[in-house]
């Protein structure tokens, strides 16, 4: 059967996809949701978690996601079908069956995802209780896990993002997102949502900071 096929018996059985956007913590997950709503999406969130020095464009998120992993009634995301929202990596798996989902996966070079969250928790005055390097293997073997899951899972499709490409090239980044959630969304609104300068923390692919770095 055609992928086209395939969208159409799928669009029948669970009627509007549910968009996720999803990644780690710090890989540019809010910036994406931001991309979406400028194109035109309408978004699941209920700001309780307000903006601030480490996200100061907003969080974006919906406060019932994070007890995905222990709710037994989550009729509430079928009516997030045709719109957009965000789950962390840790709770797709959690996710029903029962819908449809396309899912806008960011990914960021690790090294500075654990810069990113490093700084965040020296904001708030916490410590990290993991080393970096152990922090690294579990994420490598966390997003391995997850693309697996993503790929085999019949009512899940993924589009990959790498945060640095988008940030480089925006125009491109809202243009494929465009084509893989299929709706007529304001691609020259998304690009121009992407704030270059908010990309902070950057690092070569060894770890070490670059020039650039903040």
């Amino acid at each position: 059967m055609s992928t086209k096929l395939h969208e159409i018996a799928r669009r029948m059985k669970y009627g509007k996809p549910v968009v996720i956007v999803s990644g780690l913590p710090r890989s540019g997950t809010s910036m994406a949701m931001k991309m979406l709503e400028a194109g035109g999406m309408e978004l699941v969130v209920d700001n309780i978690r307000t903006a601030d020095e480490d996200n100061p464009k907003g969080y974006y998120e919906d406060e019932r996601v994070k007890d995905l992993a222990g709710m037994t009634d989550k009729r509430w995301l079928k009516e997030a079908r045709g719109k957009v929202i965000k789950v962390v990596s840790s709770l797709l798996n959690y996710l029903p069956e029962n819908n449809a989902y396309k899912v806008v996966f960011m990914r960021r070079n690790l090294h500075e995802v654990l810069a990113s969250q490093t700084k965040m928790l020296v904001r708030r005055e916490e410590e990290s209780h993991s080393e970096d390097e152990d922090l690294l293997t579990m994420y490598t073997s966390h997003l391995e896990k997850v693309t697996f899951q993503l790929r085999f899972r019949p009512n899940f499709r993924a589009l990959y993002l790498d945060y640095s490409e988008v940030v480089q090239d925006p125009s491109t980044a809202a243009c494929r997102i465009a084509d893989f959630i299929g709706d007529e969304l304001d691609v020259d609104r998304m690009a121009s949502a992407v704030d270059g300068s908010l990309y902070r923390n950057r690092r070569t692919s060894d770890g070490s900071p670059t020039d650039a770095a903040s």
